[in-house]
């Protein structure tokens, strides 16, 4: 079995959000179940600034190359570098003329960007990948590559044998734009019609892929049951209803070589489950390098995220006046919508002894956060997987969540009468509802130290590796197979 791996974004060529950790870790994991493991991506200007900074190899092997179908008739050229650590190539789509800025997702015609990219990926797939088997896409940016290979490229001997697997990140965002992208992507007129692509008036990419790819699958069971309502489907949970049978829910797992606090080289104290005086080192380190006052025994609430509302950022805020009248602080660290900024730094400047606002994008402050954190806050409003609560489990640090898809399936309520579970959880969404589980938590914390204590040590003893993950998408990769021997 042969795979070609496509995302927008990969750690550490390009990082926007949890994409690019799964991008940069699954294949890794695959490589050894599978007889070849291929990744494919665009070369934002991003990228050639990681390679540098990251000292990895990079070669161009081939340009003027050109896509089959799309009207835009570009020229590009692939370029070649290696997962780090490993001899998983992957393979870079230039042009200039749409890889052109510095943004990741906020390209100004990002319809124009996204269908010349799946074209060409099938291109050069076509061309110097004639062996792939499985192409495993990701998100609304490549959900036209089935597209293409089931209506443009059907009858040809390649392409026709190739099945596919979209995984959806987040339904969330969907890729919806003018009926008019149709010609310009070389794409048939049929598909605007509502058995297809067409979504209210408009094209509705992520639509297509659904429709259009041999088997879907979300990363977390429970998101997988939620997508299919009302309330979470955002308007495409009819069409998920009646891809139901080719819908799996496969759980995100993390990258326990990189997330280790054993090894951790961008945390000044290592330590593990049997030993975690060194967490209050990293925390006392964490409060002097944030201005913070130390003191290792004051609770340290902890979010790293968007600040948007889908992570819970609205409860958050609501709570902060009544938060500051407690003996705690918490860190923020992230960046997101301009008037939750604001009103962040702003509680700051009011409270500087309790808060610490860190509007912007910082792998190595968030490495120290999760190990020098006592709490982690993940109040989302809904959370397709989540790699938050995992990053903060495996350094020791107790979540406190709103049980919604990966959140549900990944955090086990704590109870101190037997010493078990993981965190902290409620699940209508609502600011008291959160408020009552962080005092929930500040209480164990204060007042029952060995339950707290065993709390790490299970946390801490989860295994969110990526390894039974990878033999859950070797199962869809062959179902997805045996899909086109029917």
């Amino acid at each position: 079995m042969n795979v070609t791996f496509v995302s927008y974004e990969v750690t550490p060529f390009a990082k926007i959000g949890g994409l690019a950790d799964v991008a940069g870790a699954l294949p890794k994991y695959l490589n050894d179940k599978v007889n070849e493991i291929s990744v494919i991506m665009p070369f934002h200007k991003i990228v050639e600034e990681n390679i540098k900074k990251y000292d990895l190899p990079l070669e161009k092997i081939a340009e003027n190359l050109y896509p089959i179908s799309h009207s835009f008739k570009y020229p590009f050229s692939i370029f070649k570098s290696y997962l780090p650590d490993t001899k998983i190539p992957i393979y870079f789509i230039k042009n200039e003329n749409l890889f052109s800025t510095e943004d990741v997702y906020e390209y100004p015609n990002k319809d124009h960007q996204t269908s010349y990219f799946s074209d060409c990926v099938i291109s050069f797939i076509k061309d110097f990948l004639p062996d792939t088997n499985i192409i495993h896409i990701n998100d609304w940016q490549t959900s036209l590559i089935p597209v293409y290979l089931k209506n443009n490229y059907r009858d040809n001997e390649i392409l026709s044998k190739i099945a596919t697997v979209l995984t959806i990140h987040n339904l969330g965002y969907q890729g919806i734009f003018p009926p008019e992208i149709l010609s310009i992507a070389g794409l048939p007129g049929y598909l605007y019609n509502i058995d297809a692509l067409e979504f209210f008036g408009q094209i509705n990419f992520l639509k297509g892929g659904i429709l259009f790819s041999d088997v879907i699958n979300t990363v977390s069971k429970t998101y997988a049951e939620e997508i299919q309502t009302d309330e979470y489907g955002y308007k495409l949970d009819g069409v998920l209803k009646v891809r139901n049978n080719d819908l799996y829910g496969i759980l995100n797992g993390i990258d326990y070589e990189h997330f280790n606090p054993e090894t951790d080289k961008l945390i000044p104290y290592n330590f593990n489950k049997d030993n975690v005086e060194n967490k209050y080192k990293n925390k006392l380190y964490l409060q002097e390098k944030l201005n913070l006052p130390k003191n290792k025994n004051i609770p340290l609430i902890s979010f790293i995220g968007r600040i948007v509302e889908q992570k819970g950022i609205d409860l958050i805020s609501e709570l902060l006046n009544y938060l500051t009248l407690l003996n705690l602080q918490i860190v923020i660290l992230g960046t997101g919508e301009k008037h939750y900024e604001e009103l962040l730094l702003k509680y700051q400047n009011k409270y500087p002894d309790k808060l610490s606002i860190n509007i912007k994008f910082d792998l190595e402050l968030a490495q120290l956060i999760y190990a020098g954190s006592d709490m982690f806050m993940m109040p989302s409003k809904y959370e397709p997987c989540g790699l938050g609560q995992m990053y903060a489990m495996r350094y020791g640090t107790i979540p406190i969540v709103r049980y919604t898809g990966g959140l549900a399936d990944t955090v086990k309520e704590a109870s101190c009468e037997n010493k078990h579970g993981t965190g902290f959880g409620f699940y209508d969404y609502i600011s008291s509802n959160l408020l009552i589980e962080i005092l929930k938590a500040i209480h164990v914390y204060n007042r029952d130290k060995d339950c707290w204590n065993a709390l790490i040590a299970n946390a801490m003893s989860e295994n969110f590796s990526w390894n039974k993950s990878a033999e859950e998408y070797i199962f869809i990769y062959k179902r997805a197979l045996s899909k086109k021997h029917i």
